[in-house]
Order: structure tokens, then sequence, then C-alpha cells
């Protein structure tokens, strides 16, 4: 692949056919780009006539304050004209080139935002692209008129002499005289061969004209890493607000389900035996009774208890790992469940925790919502990822919502920067994936 990137922000591609010859003869980007490069001497001449008309013009005119204005108004018009430049390496060279400038201030100010294109490095980037554009566009038509013009000489040399009735090629130290197209013949062999040059050093031209324009016009590289920086700054914060909200929503499930559950169940368990003992003198049987009944609410407490504990953290998932553990939480499902684990090696215990809540959720859902007769569960590593995917053949339509389940979900697998996705169309079937990020 003919390819140079550039700091993240542009793709330089000249061709998408290496080096090979043919290849390169049908790549569009190389014929394109010998378009751009003969075109780019009018370019650069237009470029370069504004420019030195306005900026003389306006630079005289700044004794009084009507200079002022149009200095501003040719500044518009170079950072317009190097908008204009990457959109044509676009289509000439297939470089894509992001705007580098730095954010406008808000506001209506002209003055403030003149004052932050002046200090804008890239502004005088653009400036300095457009003032080699000219010089460089000569000496780029040059090549190109020289190198196509030869070839394409060269190559008609039979109809040339068809039509004359005798040339000669003199190449100074070599001259070869002709009197018949047939005679002409080697010289067209001569002539594909120099067509072969041209696009190479096509090629060769439009590889440097576009990483001059890539660092030119482009973002700096301290730029590019600074965005990059920024982003992935965001994307932390967000993930640690979204991992704060989910371990916020667990301990009001935890303390939610506490209170309404087995807190509940152990006051009552406190209040019979309370009775029982008030009666155990004066009505033995009644007592008994009494102790029976906190008997059995002792023991769905410790059921509520044992439930609530394998919802923090199952005990099998810690001993066994995920694989007997998903297979439990299908044994437990009201629909048939097929459990794929593909992993060469346990991932991290968080890794572990989250998947097992993922599926337990889905799971859940399938057997309150979904409608369906069977799902499967897969759950395998691609590269440095876990990837668990939860699949039903219920009714669909299931969609992420803020503070649902599924939301919930995707704010635990953000604590680590992983990412949940949901395709659930009306109808079905619905796919659950997670992708965990994780290096063993």
């Amino acid at each position: 692949m003919g390819e140079l990137s550039r700091s993240g922000e542009g793709t330089v591609a000249i061709s998408d056919g290496g080096w090979r010859p043919l290849a390169m003869a049908r790549s569009s980007v190389n014929w394109r780009s010998a378009v751009y490069l003969a075109a780019s001497l009018w370019l650069g001449l237009a470029w370069f006539i504004a420019l030195t008309v306005g900026i003389a013009v306006s630079g005289a005119l700044t004794i009084i304050w009507v200079g002022v204005p149009m200095l501003a108004a040719v500044m518009v018009l170079w950072r317009g004209a190097a908008m204009l430049e990457r959109r044509l390496a676009w289509l000439g060279f297939g470089i894509r080139i992001a705007d580098p400038y730095r954010p406008m201030p808000k506001g209506r100010n002209p003055f403030t935002k003149l004052k932050a294109m002046v200090l804008d490095p890239a502004t005088w980037r653009d400036l300095l692209y457009l003032a080699l554009r000219f010089p460089l566009g000569i000496a780029e038509f040059v090549l190109m008129a020289v190198l196509w013009s030869a070839t394409g000489v060269l190559v008609a040399m039979p109809v040339v002499v068809a039509l004359s009735g005798s040339a000669e090629v003199n190449l100074g130290v070599f001259s070869y005289w002709m009197d018949n197209p047939v005679a002409a013949l080697p010289v067209t062999a001569l002539g594909l061969v120099v067509a072969l040059l041209a696009l190479y050093v096509t090629r060769t031209v439009a590889l440097g004209h576009a990483l001059l324009a890539a660092v030119l016009l482009g973002p700096s590289a301290a730029r590019a890493e600074n965005k990059e920086l920024r982003q992935k700054t965001e994307q932390l914060q967000a993930s640690r607000a979204r991992g704060v909200d989910a371990v916020e929503f667990e301990r009001r499930r935890i303390e939610r389900d506490l209170h309404d559950g087995a807190q509940q169940r152990l006051l009552a368990v406190a209040m019979d035996i309370g009775r029982a003992r008030a009666k155990l003198a004066d009505d033995p049987e009644a007592a008994r009774a009494l102790i029976e009944q906190a008997h059995t609410g002792t023991r769905e407490a410790i059921t509520e208890l044992r439930d609530l504990a394998r919802g923090i953290y199952p005990a099998i998932l810690t001993d066994r790992g995920l694989d007997p553990a998903l297979s439990g939480l299908a044994g437990r499902a009201p629909v048939p469940v097929e459990v794929d684990v593909d992993l060469p090696e346990r991932p991290p215990a968080a890794v572990e925790s989250i998947a097992y809540f993922i599926v337990a959720e889905a799971l859940a859902n399938v057997a309150k919502y979904a409608r369906a007769t069977r799902a499967t569960i897969r759950v395998a590593r691609e590269g440095h990822w876990v990837v668990v995917e939860v699949a039903d053949d219920g009714v669909g339509g299931a969609q992420v919502r803020p503070g649902g389940g599924l939301a919930g979900l995707a704010d635990r697998a953000a604590t680590i920067d992983g990412m949940v996705t949901v395709d659930s169309p009306p109808g079905g079937p619905t796919v659950l994936r997670a992708d965990l990020p994780c290096s063993w």
C-alpha cells in the first residue's frame, strides 16, 4: 500500500496499488495527482497574486484605519484558501487533513477574534504554504509538462511519421531517423518506458507535495498529541463518573434489599422469639409454634442473605471461574440457555465480575420481557478483549434508557473502559455484546 500517516489526523494514500507499474497505471489517485500537479502553477499563481497585492495594499494603508480591516480580510482570505487547499489535497492526493485552528473565542467582538487568528500558529503556517505554492507550482508544472509531453510525442511517433512522411528523434548523443511508421515502433516502446518513468516521478512528487501539505496545513504533532490526551482524559473522566454512579446504584440496591428483605424477616424472627419467651411458662404449645415460625423465618432470612451475597459476588465465580458461574446462571434461567466459554486462562477478577453481572442482567431481561424460547451465552477472547454476547430469539425492541438496567450494564463496563452494545430490532432477535479490555 502506498500510504503515509501523519499524527493520526490525516492519511496520505497516493496509490492503492503500491509501486507496481500496472497497479500504478490503474490507480485513479495517481492520475488525479498528475492533473493536480500539472494545474498547480495556475492555482499557485492565483494565491500569489491575491496575497501579494492584498498584503501590500493593506499593509501600506495601515497608517490610516482602512488598512486594518483590509488586512483582517486578507487574513480571512488566506485561511479560506488554506481550507480549500485541504479539500483539493483530498481530491488530488487522497489525503485528509483536519483543520488545525484553535477554537475561536465566543462573543461578537471582531477584534477578539482577529487577535485569536493572529496568535494562532496555524494561520501563519497557512500563509507559508500559500507563499511556497507558486514556486512549487512552477517546478511541478514544468516537470509534469516535460515528462508527459515527451511521453505523448514518443508514443504517438508512428502517427507523426505517417502524417509528415519522416521524423527524427535527436537525444544529443543519439539520433534516430524514421521514414515509415514501422520504423517508429521502437520509439513508441521507448515512449512506454518514459510513461512508466513519468508515473514513478508523478507518484514521488505527489508524495512530497502531500507531505508538505500535511506538515504545513495539518495540525502540529504537539497539538494532535494534546488533542488525543484531552480526548483520553475526557473519556476517563466520563468512565469514572459512570463507575461512581454504578457503585452508588449498587449500594442503594443492596441497602434496599437488606431493608425490605432480610432485615424485615430478622425483625419478625426477633419478635416471634420475644413472644415465645413470654408464653413459654403459661402456654408452651403457643410458644413452640412461635419458635417454629421463628425458625422458618430464620431459614428464609438466611436464603435471602445468601442470594444477596451471590448478587454481590458469587462464591462459585471466585472459586471456579466464569464457565461454572455462567452455567449456574443458565441452569436457573426459565428458558434453555446454551453456554460457550472459550478463554485460554482466567481473566482478572474485575473482568470476570463485570462479565458475570452482564450475563445475569441479560438473562433477567430475557425472563421478564423477551418472551424467548431459547438463549445463548458466548464468552471468548479477541485480542486484548474479552467479548461477552448474550442472544435470545425473543420479541426484540430492547433499548438503552437512562436509569434502566441496560444503561447500568454500560456504566458497569465503563468502569474498566469497556463497551456495551445492544442490537434488538422489533421482532428480534436480541444480541447484547460487551467488549471488556483485558491484558493477560
